[in-house]
């Protein structure tokens, strides 16, 4: 870990804990302190809390649609009453383990159907599910409902009180546990397909397995939850988990935002206390659901639920998240200018050191790609030589972006070849091809906006074949040579400009074969857009990969490249030095327009 992320872990953890002590406290000390009644509205809220946090893990954290949580929390309250029943000597402990843990395999019934699912048609497959556990649990019933068998407690939580305060060690040994996996790779990861599948498969990350992941810690967590519920109440009717419930919990969820444990708490609150309120008031409890449907939809629009909405002012109010400072160029002078590296390079008659062996970095062979009677590539073949940077130019609609998602594998349908240093990866997904040494940035941003630039840099780094770890020197040299943001920085927080710094950075991180970068200067200044020709061009020599830049700048393409790859309408035209391309009359004519000078 840096020296700057050890500096701001207090602060960090202050804006994590502050709002979870104040709105976990209270709930606890008032379930402790007042009535019988009252214990039993705390214990409850923290069960939904509970539920909350497991929706906080597939929806929150992973960005998909679960209907079906409350139908999994009725799946682990049978299993509870199973144990009542059937091993009633069992540890309490172990019975609530293990109804969490019987979820697992559940879960892959909703998960596998739903990997290529997203928005409406998940949230019908996860509705459908809960309306399936809402039937098979009408025809079967709980074990013990029938010969009144209930969950009995042991002696240390045979009291309100107790019972209470085990629920609320539970809530803090997950959301520890979460907390703990939101720094990990895998959490990370969770967070990197919540704002784009196509950035996590190009940042080397398995959607599928990340998606399976989700799903089967949110059942796991929600199968506790009905678990300690059976617990609470002694034995459960069917009413408690139909799909409305889980309707209810989700729009709570999305409210609150649940994925972060004061969220989770006030999903708890909400859930229970509001319609006790409302019931107190003579006010119908439809009009519950119709608030939380309400709240829903404001958390869905502006993209921030309460919890979430607080921390986001927590951190602009202690400056965890200040805006950039303007970029400057590093100090010491570590990159040279661009002008300078182009006039070397250039001047060179021999041009770029081809690998030892012929072999290239990448090799593209009698590329094609066709919808319809639409020929986006046709029969494409070019080489990036280690070592060098390549340009890959053409007007709009040519098939550069074409061409950069076929080799990155979001395009599976093509004819030809792709060879990265002498290996066919036709076969490959695009995670697998990042692991195979192939990386790319991408038009639009596509960063992750709840990751700080190191945790970005740190996943990224960590799917390349062999990839060692990078230390906090070498994190810190390869921040600056792209000037990006310092690395404690969120990214929510830096504009798009560095963001795209940012994103070519990752890109070389790893130290791949081949790095694709897709119009890297879009959106810079041009002193910033000089700069950044000098770093693309200093990439093979310093960090390893060669480059394959594709760019409308022609100014930067002249700095950074040492060939040029020219396309029109899929076709290759020309090809060669950047200076004979351009001169070329045929490109001239077919992209440019007019003569160009370089």
């Amino acid at each position: 870990m840096s020296r700057a992320s050890v500096l701001r872990s207090p602060r960090e953890a202050l804006l994590g804990l502050g709002p979870v002590v104040a709105v976990g406290l209270p709930l606890v000390l008032a379930g402790t302190l007042l009535s019988p009644y009252g214990k039993f509205l705390g214990t409850t809220a923290l069960v939904l809390a509970i539920v909350g946090l497991s929706l906080g893990v597939v929806t929150g954290r992973t960005g998909m649609i679960s209907l079906c949580q409350m139908g999994f929390a009725g799946l682990g309250a049978w299993v509870m009453l199973w144990f009542a029943t059937h091993a009633s000597g069992a540890p309490f402990l172990l019975a609530v383990l293990v109804s969490g843990l019987a979820m697992l395999p559940v879960s892959l019934l909703v998960s596998l159907p739903a990997l290529r699912l997203r928005g409406v048609n998940l949230a019908v497959i996860t509705l459908a599910f809960a309306l399936t556990v809402q039937i098979v649990l009408s025809v079967n019933d709980f074990p013990g409902n029938s010969d009144g068998v209930t969950v009995t407690r042991p002696s240390w939580l045979e009291t309100d009180g107790s019972f209470l305060w085990a629920c609320a060690g539970i809530f803090v040994v997950i959301a520890v546990g979460l907390a703990v996996l939101d720094r990990t790779r895998l959490g990370a990861s969770w967070r990197a397909v919540r704002h784009s599948e196509r950035a996590a498969a190009a940042l080397g990350r398995s959607v599928a397995r990340v998606k399976l992941s989700s799903f089967a810690l949110s059942a796991f967590i929600a199968g506790i939850a009905g678990a300690l519920l059976a617990a609470q109440l002694g034995s459960v009717e069917i009413e408690t988990f139909v799909p409305l419930t889980s309707l209810t919990a989700f729009a709570i969820a999305i409210m609150v935002a649940a994925q972060y444990p004061e969220g989770a708490l006030l999903a708890g609150a909400l859930g229970v206390f509001l319609p006790e309120l409302f019931q107190s008031w003579n006010i119908p409890q439809d009009y519950t659901n119709l608030l939380f449907a309400v709240g829903a939809i404001v958390g869905l629009k502006g993209g921030l639920g309460g919890a979430e909405a607080i921390r986001d002012g927590l951190r602009r109010l202690i400056g965890a998240n200040e805006r950039p400072l303007l970029l400057d160029a590093p100090d010491g002078g570590a990159i040279a200018p661009a002008a300078a590296v182009a006039a070397d390079r250039h001047d060179d008659p021999r041009g770029p050191a081809p690998a030892k062996d012929g072999t290239a970095a990448l090799e593209i062979r009698g590329l094609s790609v066709t919808y319809g009677s639409v020929k986006a590539l046709d029969d494409v073949s070019l080489r990036v030589e280690p070592g060098t940077v390549t340009a890959l130019i053409g007007p709009n609609g040519a098939g550069k972006s074409t061409l950069v998602d076929t080799v990155t594998g979001f395009i599976r349908g093509y004819s030809g070849e792709i060879l990265v240093d002498g290996h066919a990866i036709d076969g490959l997904l695009a995670h697998q091809r990042v692991r195979a040494g192939v990386r790319r940035s991408f038009q639009q941003d596509r960063t992750i906006p709840d990751l700080t630039v190191e945790q970005y840099l740190r996943l990224a780094l960590g799917s390349h074949r062999g990839s060692a770890r990078m230390s906090a020197a070498e994190l810190q040299e390869l921040l600056d040579f792209f000037d990006c943001p310092p690395q404690h920085r969120r990214l929510s927080g830096v504009d798009v400009a560095s963001r795209r710094l940012v994103e070519a950075a990752a890109a070389v991180a790893a130290r791949p074969s081949v790095v694709l970068l897709d119009e890297p200067a879009a959106g810079l200044p041009a002193a910033e857009s000089e700069r950044l020709a000098a770093s693309i061009a200093q990439i093979p020599a310093r960090f390893g990969p060669a480059v394959l830049l594709i760019e409308h700048d022609m100014e930067l393409v002249v700095a950074a490249a040492t060939q040029a790859v020219v396309l029109d309408f899929g076709k290759v035209i020309a090809s060669g030095s950047p200076a004979t391309v351009l001169s070329d009359s045929v490109v001239v004519s077919a992209y440019l327009g007019d003569e160009v000078s370089v």
